[in-house]
């Protein structure tokens, strides 16, 4: 079936995201990451680290809910697991983001967004990692290697 020019919907502009290992980080309201020992890619195990989230929300994306998962997957691609009592657990975050505009903001402006997932000592096999964050239709990833 023919579409006419009347059919056509508006893509939405596309988010801007970074991921950024390091050893600690902060959020904060104002949509800044406060990171400690930032941008490694090699690390050793057991190690605890955080994910630093930077978001850029284009100005007609505000308002609008979008879904994200923040997965640790292994080399081969399978969500790193440990056993718990009730089970395995996948490292993983999942939820929504949101960013409001403000009143009186220009038009095409870039809104900041930010989070931080801060985890505990990982035993961690030596080998090849992936952080993959998922936003909306955008993924993002950061690789690293533990040391044996």
């Amino acid at each position: 079936m023919a579409r006419s020019r009347h059919d056509v919907t508006m893509m939405a502009s596309p988010l801007q995201v970074q991921l950024i290992l390091c050893d600690a980080a902060q959020a904060d309201p104002a949509g800044k990451v406060h990171m400690l020992g930032a941008g490694w890619s090699t690390t050793t195990s057991p190690t605890s680290h955080a994910v630093a989230v930077l978001i850029k929300v284009p100005w007609d994306r505000a308002n609008q809910g979008l879904p994200m998962k923040l997965s640790l997957l292994d080399s081969d691609g399978h969500p790193v697991e440990f056993p718990t009592p009730d089970g395995p657990v996948k490292v993983e975050n999942e939820g929504v983001i949101e960013v409001g505009r403000p009143p009186g903001l220009a038009a095409g402006s870039l809104l900041d967004a930010a989070f931080a997932l801060n985890l505990p000592a990982l035993p961690l096999r030596p080998g090849r990692y992936e952080w993959r964050l998922e936003l909306a239709e955008h993924t993002q990833t950061a690789v690293f290697t533990v040391r044996g």
